[in-house]
């Protein structure tokens, strides 16, 4: 499938998000540079983002096993370890929530929403088709760009927007 990257739109109102949860997934993002980092984020129906559950990018160590199949590390794409984010959306559901969001940086690019993005989000293996996508850009140690990717419906195109915290 030929796909272009994604691009927030400017048009759209940004998302409101708890400040605690973003400066969780934030500071996740800052750690791990030069890597990229990933995660889930869980919630219920009356706090939609409620719990950041942090996962190991496990993109470098797949490259230098098979860089053939693997061509990129960690510096410039995520592979979210299955473990990892299995047991989060276990533990989740035993408090009653769901995972509403996957996480991930692009460390010296911008968030959008890439082809790679794409690909992984509407993979057949990935367990959670239906969620949406936050991005996280960072430059120079610092978080300047948070972006989220959803669907209106199953199979309709991804849609941009930015994400801000809410007023405290």
């Amino acid at each position: 499938m030929n796909r272009e990257r994604i691009e927030l739109d400017s048009n759209r109102p940004p998302l409101l998000i708890s400040g605690r949860v973003m400066n969780e997934f934030c500071a996740h993002a800052r750690e791990t540079q030069p890597e990229e980092c990933c995660g889930l984020i869980t919630g219920s129906p009356d706090q939609r983002f409620r719990t950041v559950y942090r996962c190991r990018n496990e993109m470098t160590a797949l490259h230098r096993k098979d860089p053939e199949s693997y061509p990129r590390d960690g510096t410039k794409a995520f592979y979210m370890n299955p473990t990892d984010y299995l047991k989060a959306a276990k533990e989740a559901s035993q408090y009653g929530e769901s995972v509403n969001a996957i996480y991930h940086s692009h460390v010296g690019a911008g968030a959008y929403f890439s082809e790679m993005d794409q690909e992984f989000a509407e993979h057949e293996a990935f367990p959670f088709p239906d969620v949406a996508h936050i991005v996280v850009a960072v430059f120079d140690g610092q978080v300047n760009q948070l972006g989220i990717y959803e669907r209106e419906q199953v199979g309709a195109p991804w849609l941009g927007r930015a994400l801000e915290a809410e007023p405290a």
